[in-house]
Parts: structure tokens; sequence; C-alpha cells
């Protein structure tokens, strides 16, 4: 009859649908080249990431350099053998070397070799120089014979894992696609979308803003408790920093995870009003977790997430809205 719709083809039906249909020791041999490809995309990211160790820490150590210095009275002495710099050391007004700064902003301690006759001493001279460029002034070093091997892994895993992830999610979009429904994989090729952009800027935000504060709070706090902040090891700091960017990161993906469950019925604007005080707590205990243990830097993390997640819940509630809007009209229609 004329009024009787066109029938599907096969294409058609298998494209709305899903792919074709395959028996479970296929899909399992499917899912073994899922991994196999997604382990060797990783190893040869760790690997690039291995040789090109030392562009990566001279990147990681840039907010350090960058970190805004906070106005102390402590003056500095820097201490040289020869033409080679031991060491840079903010000394306090109650320090036992006060007597040998003076009022100078910056002593530099001269220590060279001298001949008195037959005998070889080391001669001290201590000369007054301009106060030094504004900087944290803190020095990362290896203390341990194996500190440099442990840095390069640490750098090669983290660095590898960023480099890596846009090939792993791709063989894992071939082994789960077929599956899917094409209004289905219209919402994963956004959020995937999205989900880069949020990851990316978390990334950015973390290193460019929140990385250099926290570094100088850190600091900051140990010279308050009097303790020494010139030297960090360098596993440490390179583990501190490449934690902090990459949960940065993973915080950013709060709203596609979120409108994720929201699109397939999990969430509703209800519950995620309702959760705001849950949130709020969960932020916090996150920049407690990731940052420095100190008030500045946690709150700086937890106002972008807070605001990421009331972005979340309004955009949920547009959604409803416009789906009670689309069910008046068919209601009407009808």
């Amino acid at each position: 009859m004329a009024d009787e719709p066109a029938a599907e083809s096969p294409d058609e039906q298998l494209e709305e649908e899903g792919g074709p249909i395959k028996s479970f020791l296929e899909h399992l041999e499917d899912l073994r080249w899922v991994l196999i490809k997604s382990a060797a995309a990783a190893g040869v990211a760790m690997l690039i990431c291995l040789l090109g160790g030392n562009y990566a820490v001279r990147v990681l150590e840039w907010p350090l350099n960058r970190a805004p210095v906070i106005a102390s009275k402590a003056q500095t002495l820097r201490v040289l053998f020869g033409t080679n710099e031991l060491g840079r050391y903010r000394v306090s007004s109650n320090d036992p070397l006060a007597a040998l700064v003076g009022t100078n902003p910056a002593v530099r301690l001269q220590i060279s070799p001298l001949t008195l006759g037959t005998n070889q001493v080391l001669g001290v001279t201590a000369e007054p120089e301009p106060a030094p460029k504004e900087s944290l002034g803190i020095q990362i070093v290896n203390l341990s014979p194996a500190g440099s091997f442990v840095v390069a892994t640490k750098v090669a895993f983290y660095g590898g894992l960023v480099v890596a992830a846009p090939f792993i999610f791709y063989f894992i979009a071939q082994f789960v696609f077929p599956a899917l429904r094409m209004r289905e994989k219209k919402y994963i090729y956004r959020g995937l979308a999205f989900g880069a952009g949020l990851f990316l800027t978390g990334v950015c935000f973390c290193y460019f803003i929140l990385m250099p504060v926290a570094l100088a709070a850190s600091v900051q706090y140990a010279e308050w408790l009097g303790f020494a902040a010139y030297q960090w090891r360098a596993e440490d700091y390179i583990g501190f920093v490449c934690k902090f960017m990459l949960g940065m990161g993973l915080g950013f993906e709060l709203p596609v995870v979120v409108l994720t469950l929201v699109k397939i019925g999990v969430l509703n604007y209800g519950i995620l009003a309702s959760a705001r005080r849950y949130v709020i707590v969960i932020c916090f205990v996150l920049g407690a977790v990731l940052t420095t243990p100190e008030v500045v830097t946690q709150v700086l993390m937890a106002i972008p997430l807070l605001a990421l997640y009331e972005i979340t819940v309004w955009v949920a509630w547009y959604w409803e809205r416009q789906d009670r809007k689309r069910e008046e009209r068919e209601e009407h229609g009808a």
C-alpha cells in the first residue's frame, strides 16, 4: 500500500541498530587485539618520552622558574668555589651568618685555593653583590645513584600515557563503536571532543597558573616553619608536578562524565542539584590530596571544579526543560 513505510535495507538496519553480530570468541579476539595495540602505542610513546627526557624535564621545571616570589626580609648568601656555585641560602635576622651579610641584600661568599709557602689552603672572601633575580632559588638535585633513573621512568610513564591516549581511545572506539547506534555514536563523538578540550584546559590551567602559586606557597610555608627550602629531590619534584597536572586534567573531565550519565538516564537535574554540598566537600578533598597542604592552592583548585559542576547542573536543567517542551508539543500535536 502507498502509506506503508518502505522496508529498510539490511545495511541501514545494521547502521541504526548496531554492527554485525559476532560470537563471544570473536569479541574476545577483537578485545585481545585492542589490548595489544594499546600496549604497543603506550610502549612506543614511553620510549619516545624516555629518549627526550632532558627536554621534558626542562618543560616541567618552567613553573618553578616562574613561581612568584613572596616578599621577604631575608637576605641572600651565594657560596661559590672557584667558578662553581655551591648553593644559595636565605639569611634571616636571627641567623648566625647575619653578621657576615650585614645590611647588604646579597653577599657572594667566594672560596678559592691559596698558596702559603708550601701549603695549600682555602681562602674565603665575602663581597656584596646586586640583589638576585626574583626567583625562588630552588635547586632540583639528585641525591641517590638511582634517582636519575627514577626521574626518567616517571617522565616516560606520565608523558607516554598522555601522548598515547589519543591512539588508545581510537583503538577502544574501533572495538566499541560497531555495537552502537548512530545516535549513541554522535554523543560519544561529542563527548570525546569536549573531554579532550577540557583535559587540555585543566592541564594548562595547572601548568601556567596553579602550579607556580603552589610551589611558591610550599616554599613560604617551609620558611614559616623554620625549615630550609633551597634544594628539592628531583624524583619528588617531577612526581608531584606530573600527578598534579594529571589530576587537574582528570578533574576537568567531570562535566563530560556527569552529562554522559544524564544522557543515559542515570542522573538528572534534581539529583545533581541536591548533591551540591557533597560535591563541595569532594572538590576540597581533591585539592588537599593533589596539591600542597595549604589553603590557597586548595581553593584555587576547588573553585574551577565547582564552577564546572555548576555549569553541568544548569546544562542538565536546560536539557530537561527542552525535553519537557518537546513532549508538550508532541502531546498537543497528537
